[in-house]
């Protein structure tokens, strides 16, 4: 097999790691990625007071003009809210910030004790409102949106597409264990080891092989904090504001792209118990790992 090159550094909070088949295409793909990272951080990033996503969230109810891209997050986040029947949500903002996820994990994992916590249940992406036409979108005065649920995977899509646009290389591109691939992929395709925790690779877990689409790893055991008297984990249930019930330690899902399986893993850890069904009746390949280390696997995920 042909040597890969790879580069990794740190992005969006998380690691972002490019690959290519193509040894010279390195310099290029990691110029097409830190590009398409920063675009989405200027973008959808909900700790940069300066983001479009602050702004929008700071308006009080008005309608504000937004770039194409955000308009795009906006409609992606829309899209997993409707695919997962309102588990994925992105007017989780409140809600997040009220369980102690205020700022980038960095300093919410050094936040210590709080002393009471004000569950807040999320409004519902119903309540956005967009105008592609005229570039406005709009939210309740009451909600905050984040797009953490899906904008690192749109991301990590759109940055292995632009890698790829520019240097014609096969690419891997993976932020934080959402993954997605384009172009020509080695033989046998991108090696990918699943671990609960995307920095512990010789953590207990499958290596498996992807040439095309994307993998998303969503898991409770990594981003973790205290607040009051209980763990927290970043993965909010909509409907009641508190972070879903632990049922899953891991959900791995192989999609088109990264942003249909992230779609589908992180629905599938708020779904909890009804989440092997779920994923069964959309079609879906999946690797579900629970409390006790249980392992279920769904659809054409290697057994």
């Amino acid at each position: 097999m042909a040597p890969l090159a790879t580069r990794t550094f740190a992005a969006l909070g998380t690691t972002a790691q490019v690959t290519v088949t193509t040894l010279a295409a390195i310099d290029q793909a990691e110029r097409a990625l830190r590009r398409e990272l920063d675009a989405i951080d200027r973008s959808c990033s909900r700790f940069r007071p300066d983001s479009e996503l602050s702004r929008l969230n700071a308006a009080e109810g008005r309608p504000t003009r937004v770039s194409t891209l955000l308009l795009d997050a906006l409609e992606v986040a829309i899209e997993a809210a409707l695919i997962t029947d309102g588990l994925v949500d992105p007017t989780v903002g409140r809600a997040l910030v009220a369980i102690g996820y205020d700022r980038d994990f960095a300093g919410v994992s050094t936040n210590g004790p709080r002393a009471r916590v004000h569950l807040v249940v999320a409004p519902g992406w119903q309540a956005i409102t967009l105008d592609r036409k005229r570039r406005l979108a709009q939210i309740p005065r009451s909600a905050r949106i984040d797009l953490g649920a899906t904008a690192k995977a749109l991301a990590a899509d759109r940055a292995a597409a632009a890698a790829y646009a520019a240097t014609g290389s096969g690419v891997l591109v993976s932020l934080g264990g959402d993954i997605t691939v384009a172009g020509p992929a080695p033989p046998g395709g991108f090696a990918i080891r699943v671990t609960d925790d995307h920095h512990d690779i010789d953590g207990p877990g499958p290596t498996v092989a992807i040439a095309s689409g994307g993998l998303a790893t969503s898991s409770t055991v990594v981003r973790r904090w205290r607040a009051g008297d209980a763990d927290r984990h970043h993965i909010v249930d909509p409907r009641t504001g508190s972070p879903a019930e632990p049922v899953w330690r891991t959900v791995t899902v192989a999609g088109a792209s990264c942003v249909a399986a992230n779609t589908a893993s992180t629905g599938a850890i708020v779904r909890g118990a009804g989440a092997v069904a779920w994923l069964e009746d959309a079609g879906c390949t999946a690797r579900l790992v629970a409390r006790d280390g249980d392992v279920s696997l769904t659809g054409a995920w290697p057994r």
